[in-house]
Parts: structure tokens; C-alpha cells; sequence
């Protein structure tokens, strides 16, 4: 496939350039520039901007119905939320995105029929249920549910939200069991959270023994840990511990910052789900109270974003977006925009992404040799970050080098 004429921009920070051309075949793009081969079919992207495939390295697909409706009150069929689930998927990647980072909620059985083609959906990489403690976050029981009948709810091959971890040991066992259902790395919740119903975000959860137990099962697999994190208290023993990326970090300061570079701490910064909540939180299923919670997460992740830039960590990029409505992933992008800018904003959604998630020696820029995730714009975000929360400007998506959208 010759694809012709648009504008590039390959993900690296390096200006557009216009009327680019590359070549793909099996899947991969082969050359940037030059001729096309005999016999080549031509994709005439005249007039659109073509970047990297995006990727969201904080999704959870497994949450795609009303919170309540499936953590509480257990209304929904499983063919209810498989089908929101589906649906999501389809939606994520005719978005643009052709890769996700899913940080609790599904398993290998989603990830598996999204690759093998049986459903349309971006390359799913999953930690498989977060690790919980009892009462702590990600754990979305009523108040009066024992913790027990917790573990009942998980419906494998399709929806585990998390594991609840006491002491090392049951950590350990628990570690096992996610890498068992093809987890790629793990996620601990090391704080109190916005989302939760027992506990407040400036509490602390894990013992240095019981991430450390994590960290040492994940080592042993080549792979990492990430831990949810609100407060530094929390993150400096789960940095200690030695996990290696920090979702929300809402509290990293300029000290925090300086550690996190130290010990080489990738940042995972989640603004659009926070904003969300803040306008209306009854929308993804969830109290209107919760909205009262997010408190200065705004701000402190705003702040985090420039202590981390200062200091060299590794920044990535991830919407959290829960509960039925999803439409709005590429907003993280229009609000990281605005923060620093909409190119740095796009590198961070797809090399930086990349390197968070350990994959960028496949995706996350434009260069021959990596696999031909690709998304068409048919305005250019960089004039008007906007675009990047369109998916009517989402013209094209190619994914592994085949056409999956086309609204030319």
C-alpha cells in the first residue's frame, strides 16, 4: 500500500512535512519517501495530516456500562456488558487510537478476540484485575457486601475489576493469578482514589512488603508495576518498593519529581476523567458525591505534568475514562494541549506511550521497520487541538498496515 500526499507528522517532535509518502507492506511500514512498487495500491491522503497511530496507556474497557449498575447493584446481563464492552472497543479505535493500556477491568478473553479480528478494537495490553487491598481502591462493593463475595463477581474471560490483597503472600498468589488470566504487567492502588467508596485520597495502601512481594513477581516475568497514586506518602514506599510508572500522580511535587527521574518512574498523568467527573459523574454510573472528591486533582496533576518535565521523567498518557460514555478519549489530548502544547501532547499520546507501555520498538512513530498503526486527520491538530477530540476528523485509521476506517 503507497500511501500519497498527506502531511506528516511522525510522532518524534520533528516539524510536519508535507507531502509525505510511505510505503507498507505486511503490515509494516517499509519506507518513508521514494517511489511506490509496481502494482502498489495508492491511498490518496492529499490535503490530510497523518500521524502515528495514538494510544492511551490508562483505559478500562471492562468499565464500559453504568458503575453502579455493575459493581452494586449487579442489574446488567453479561451479554449486556459484553456488548458495551464491543461497542467501546469499536469506538476507541475509529477514534484514532490503535493501541490501549487497559488498568483493571478486563482479562485475555477481550485483548484475544480484539486481536484475533472478531471484534474492531485497538491492540489491548492489560494488567488483568488491579490488586486491591480490602476496603481500598478498586474495590467498588456497597457498604454492606462482605469483601468476600467480592471474588464472586468477576466473570472470566470478560470482566474482573480486582483482586483483593492481603499481606504478601496473598499478594504474590494474586500476582500469579493476573499473569495466569495474560496480564503484561501489574497495577496496585497505593492510595486512596476519586472513584472509591471506603477511603479518602489522602490515605495510604499497601505495606512496603506487599508491593515489594508484586514487584518481585513482575521482575520475574520481565515486566513492571504500576500503582495508582494520589498522595506522596503512598508513592514514595511503592517507588522504594520499586514499581516503575505512576498512574495520576496528583501530588508529584518537585522533590517527588526528582526521585521519580532518579529511579527511572514513568508518569501516566489522567486529566480527562477528572474533568469529567467534575461536570457530571452521574453520567458513568456513579454518586453525584463523587464529583466533591476530586478536589485538587486538577491542579495537582497540572503541577505534576511541569515538576516531571522538569526533572526528564518519562510522561505518558491516558484518558481513565469510565462507565458508558467514552466518546471523549481524545480530550486528553486537546487538555494536555493546553498545558504545555499540541505537539508535545501528540509525542506524549504515541512515542512517549510507546515507551511507557515497552513497545516502542513496534508503534509510536512514523519510521520503516515499525508496524503501520496510523491515524488521518482531516484537519490538523496542531493549528486546532480540537481535532484530536473529533472522531468526524479521524478520516483514516490503518492498523497493522489494513485499512480499518475510511470516511474520506
Amino acid at each position: 500500500m503507497w500511501l500519497t500526499g498527506a502531511t506528516v507528522i511522525d510522532g518524534t517532535g520533528a516539524d510536519p512535512v508535507a507531502d509525505r509518502h510511505l510505503l507498507v507492506e505486511d503490515g509494516r511500514i517499509t519506507a518513508v519517501g521514494g517511489t511506490p512498487p509496481a502494482g502498489a495500491e495508492v491511498l490518496d491522503l492529499s490535503g490530510l495530516v497523518l500521524t502515528p497511530g495514538l494510544i492511551d496507556a490508562h483505559v478500562h474497557l471492562g468499565l464500559s456500562s453504568d458503575i453502579d449498575k455493575v459493581s452494586t447493584t449487579r442489574e446488567l446481563s453479561v451479554a449486556e456488558l459484553a456488548a458495551d464492552m464491543f461497542a467501546n472497543c469499536r469506538q476507541t479505535l475509529e477514534s484514532g487510537f490503535t493501541t490501549v493500556r487497559d488498568t483493571g477491568g478486563v482479562d485475555q478473553g477481550i485483548a484475544g478476540v480484539v486481536a484475533a479480528g472478531k471484534v474492531p478494537g485497538p491492540r489491548v495490553l492489560h494488567c488483568g484485575p488491579i490488586l486491591a487491598q480490602t476496603g481500598g481502591h478498586g474495590y467498588l462493593g456497597a457498604d454492606w457486601d462482605s469483601a468476600d463475595d467480592w471474588h464472586g463477581r468477576q466473570i472470566p474471560g470478560l470482566l474482573g475489576t480486582s483482586l483483593l490483597s492481603d499481606g504478601p503472600d496473598e499478594v504474590r498468589r494474586n500476582a500469579r493469578e493476573a499473569f495466569r488470566r495474560g496480564a503484561t504487567f501489574l497495577k496496585m492502588c497505593v492510595t486512596g482514589g476519586v472513584v472509591s467508596r471506603h477511603d479518602k485520597l489522602s490515605d495510604t495502601q499497601f505495606t512496603y512488603e506487599e508491593i515489594a512481594a508484586a514487584v518481585t513477581e513482575a521482575e520475574a516475568r520481565g515486566t513492571y508495576v504500576t500503582v495508582h497514586a494520589h498522595n506522596n506518602d503512598g508513592l514514595r514506599t511503592a517507588v522504594k518498593a520499586g514499581v516503575k510508572c505512576v498512574e495520576h500522580g496528583s501530588a508529584v511535587d518537585e522533590e517527588m519529581a526528582a526521585i521519580m527521574a532518579e529511579q527511572g518512574v514513568a508518569l501516566v498523568p489522567t486529566m480527562a476523567v477528572v474533568h469529567a467527573l467534575t461536570a457530571d459523574s452521574t453520567s458513568a454510573g456513579l454518586p453525584a458525591h463523587i464529583a466533591a472528591r476530586v478536589g485538587n486533582v486538577i491542579d495537582g496533576q497540572t503541577n505534576a505534568i511541569r515538576h516531571a518535565r522538569a526533572a526528564g521523567v518519562l510522561i505518558g498518557s491516558g484518558s481513565d475514562l469510565i462507565g458508558p460514555h467514552q466518546t471523549h478519549r481524545g480530550r486528553e489530548l486537546v487538555l494536555r494541549s493546553a498545558i504545555e502544547n499540541p505537539m508535545q501532547a501528540l509525542v506524549t499520546a504515541t512515542r512517549d506511550n510507546a515507551r511507557v507501555l515497552r513497545i516502542d520498538d513496534e508503534v509510536g512513530t512514523i519510521e520503516p521497520g515499525k508496524l503501520a498503526d496510523l491515524t488521518v486527520f482531516g484537519a490538523d491538530p496542531l493549528a486546532d487541538p480540537a481535532v484530536f477530540d473529533d472522531p468526524a476528523q479521524v478520516k483514516v485509521v490503518i492498523q497493522n498496515g489494513r485499512v480499518v476506517k475510511d470516511i474520506r
